[in-house]
């Protein structure tokens, strides 16, 4: 765990004494080769699962493919930041970047840490530098009212959660998840216990977001800048399905009752967002709202407690983080050019920039799971191990996949065909840097096509 978080800490000073004229691109150096140390967790050899350095900071099947995608993304972060960040003050451009790296420090102790109060803590302290980034770099005046949002919808969540683990301390004695497997379910009168299994989930369903409670995250995406929407899409969401699968182990028996109306939330949120998506002129809007269905897939999947559904969620879970990153790039890209979220305005952008119109095509295909990508793989399990908890779920994800595939083309044929109006004629060429940019998010993609056990999690 260390040879990678300390490399992390010690990007504060690199980004504070670097040179100007090097800033960029030493910090980009540097976090791309904490990037690739952090590949060397995927070995994975131990018998109990666990890779550890100490009791508090381990490694297991379930966390190593997040805190991997964690440490690829901030490289990716600081490229597709660099064009509009740039013009700003050189101390401006220094805070900004070490915002981005004080998250991927909380992330990495998150995703890392076996003590659940420990991770509570990370999960929180995520919010400040995500909060920051939202409403001082945003791009309208409307961000102090994403940022309200964002803070008071998972902060009213969490807090429960908070109550729920002092709780569980008291009653178990320990808070550590290498034991807290083989301790005894809490005693409870019924009422109360009810209570405390809802404190444990809600704060992550806030975040993950269910159905219901997703209102902050169109709001936070669209405001965010392109750094802020991709750390958020891929990987701030992922820490509620981690979270979760992390208490599901524990809230046996009564989650075979108190399921029930999250798993109807989370399969009528796909359909509902899918169908929001339909009708979006905003571009930004449109990527924010897909996520919020492909995670109501992974909420389901959760939800069920089966070894299918665990894999399958932990699959899409990275998957859908890398392609609706990339997703959010390129509408930053063309943001940058038409300085415009509307779809209309940008259309026919095929003729101009016939590469890019290619990377739009394979993201396109990922978020809409084509079949060799690990985006089919995650919803395939997920949907089967769904229709064999209850077949008629078959209707709602069986239309939520038709939905998604016709949002997605709604919203490539919107921005690529069609003919070109005169006013985007005159567009700056795209730069090797946005290329680069997109080719890491989807090299990873492809390259899990052919060794996907990497992150099947507990059940492989």
């Amino acid at each position: 765990m260390l040879k990678v978080l300390i490399p992390t800490i010690m990007l504060f000073p690199t980004i504070w004494l670097t040179s100007p004229k090097w800033l960029w691109t030493t910090t980009t150096a540097h976090s791309l080769l904490i990037a690739l140390t952090s590949l060397t967790w995927l070995k994975w050899t131990s018998e109990t699962g666990w890779t550890s350095a100490n009791t508090y900071l381990a490694t297991d099947p379930l966390s190593t493919p997040l805190l991997v995608l964690t440490c690829w993304l901030l490289p990716l972060m600081i490229l597709a930041s660099q064009n509009h960040i740039n013009p700003g003050p050189i101390s401006r451009q220094r805070t900004y970047i070490m915002l981005l790296t004080s998250l991927q420090t909380f992330l990495i102790m998150a995703f890392g840490a076996t003590e659940i109060i420990m991770f509570y803590i990370m999960f929180e302290a995520t919010l400040i530098p995500t909060l920051i980034i939202i409403t001082r770099w945003g791009n309208q005046t409307e961000r102090l009212n994403a940022g309200a949002y964002f803070l008071f919808y998972t902060l009213a969540g969490s807090l429960p959660l908070l109550v729920a683990l002092l709780l569980l301390q008291q009653s178990a004695g320990t808070l550590s998840m290498l034991v807290l497997q083989y301790s005894q379910p809490l005693q409870l009168n019924p009422w109360g216990h009810t209570i405390w299994w809802a404190g444990c989930l809600i704060a992550f369903l806030v975040k993950m977001p269910l159905y219901g409670v997703h209102l902050w995250l169109p709001k936070a995406h669209v405001e965010a800048p392109v750094a802020g929407s991709m750390v958020l899409a891929a990987v701030l969401l992922k820490l509620g399905g981690y979270g979760m699968m992390r208490m599901m182990v524990m809230l046996d028996p009564l989650s075979k009752e108190l399921a029930y109306p999250f798993i109807i939330l989370a399969l009528w949120g796909i359909i509902m967002t899918g169908s929001i998506c339909l009708r979006q002129t905003d571009l930004k809007s449109l990527i924010a709202y897909s996520s919020v269905g492909h995670m109501g897939l992974v909420a389901g999947g959760i939800l069920i407690q089966t070894p299918w559904g665990f894999s399958g969620a932990i699959i899409l879970m990275i998957a859908h983080g890398l392609a609706s990153s990339a997703l959010f790039c390129l509408a930053n890209t063309t943001y940058e050019r038409t300085h415009s979220r509307t779809m209309v305005l940008a259309r026919g952008l095929q003729v101009i920039f016939p590469l890019t119109a290619v990377w739009w095509f394979t993201a396109n295909l990922a978020n809409l799971a084509l079949p060799p990508l690990p985006n089919l793989m995650g919803e395939l399990m997920i949907i089967t191990t769904l229709f064999s908890w209850s077949p008629w779920t078959i209707l709602l994800t069986g239309l939520g996949t038709l939905i998604t595939a016709s949002y997605s083309l709604y919203m490539f044929l919107m921005s690529q065909r069609g003919p070109t109006p005169n006013h985007i004629t005159g567009l700056q060429p795209f730069h090797t840097r946005e290329h680069l940019l997109i080719t890491l998010h989807l090299i990873p993609i492809i390259l899990l096509v052919t060794k996907p056990e990497l992150m099947w999690g507990w059940c492989y």
